[in-house]
């Protein structure tokens, strides 16, 4: 395992557009889908690509690191903060000390829709793989998740791309069984490695 696992979505960076239309009326439910994405280049440069099947990573307290892939899709009833069983996906995962396999989602916690996000970064159009580029948002979700081996977690994913508000951290955190794997790594722009990316429709 790479100590290095490090690189969040975000793709935080100086965004010159106009904010994508997305709609996040209150009170309406919300349909959402979510991927930890691979970029087109690193350092991000034109053309500037989203790809799925990217990979994040968080540390636990005694220097674990849990590495996982993922997409789904879930349906947050009241538009923000609200559980649901209407969940799909999953993924991969791996431990530095040992273990892998793949989990799968079993309920949405928590949902919180932040902001849309900028349609274009740096003045440069994006190629988005992973869904309607122009419904590409910021916020955090909260999955109930199973793994393989028997265990079961909360899956936290953040994403901070262009147009955010401060207190969003890029890319992924979990609990797997009593293991908390909370210390998550700022993303770095030469690894492509730890970014997400929402769809809302």
């Amino acid at each position: 395992m790479k100590s290095k696992r490090l690189g969040l979505l975000g793709v935080a960076v100086v965004a010159l557009a106009a904010l994508s239309p997305l709609s996040a009326a209150a009170g309406g439910a919300q349909h959402v889908s979510w991927d930890i994405i691979s970029l087109g280049s690193v350092p991000l440069a034109p053309p500037i690509t989203f790809n799925p099947g990217g990979v994040a990573s968080a540390q636990a307290p005694d220097g674990d690191w849990i590495t996982v892939t993922g997409h789904g899709t879930f349906v947050a009833p009241d538009g923000s903060n609200g559980g649901s069983g209407a969940v799909t996906g999953g993924g991969t995962w791996e431990t530095s000390l040992g273990g892998s396999g793949t989990y799968e989602v079993k309920e949405l916690v928590a949902w919180q829709f932040a902001s849309p996000q900028i349609l274009n970064i740096g003045g440069q159009p994006v190629t988005d793989n992973t869904g309607d580029n122009t419904k590409r948002a910021n916020g955090v979700a909260v999955l109930r998740i199973e793994f393989s081996d028997g265990s079961s977690g909360v899956l936290t994913g953040g994403c901070h791309g262009s147009g955010a508000p401060d207190g969003i951290f890029e890319g992924i955190a979990t609990t797997k069984g009593f293991k908390t794997y909370y210390t998550v790594p700022n993303p770095v722009p030469e690894v492509n490695e730890g970014r997400t990316l929402f769809h809302v429709q």
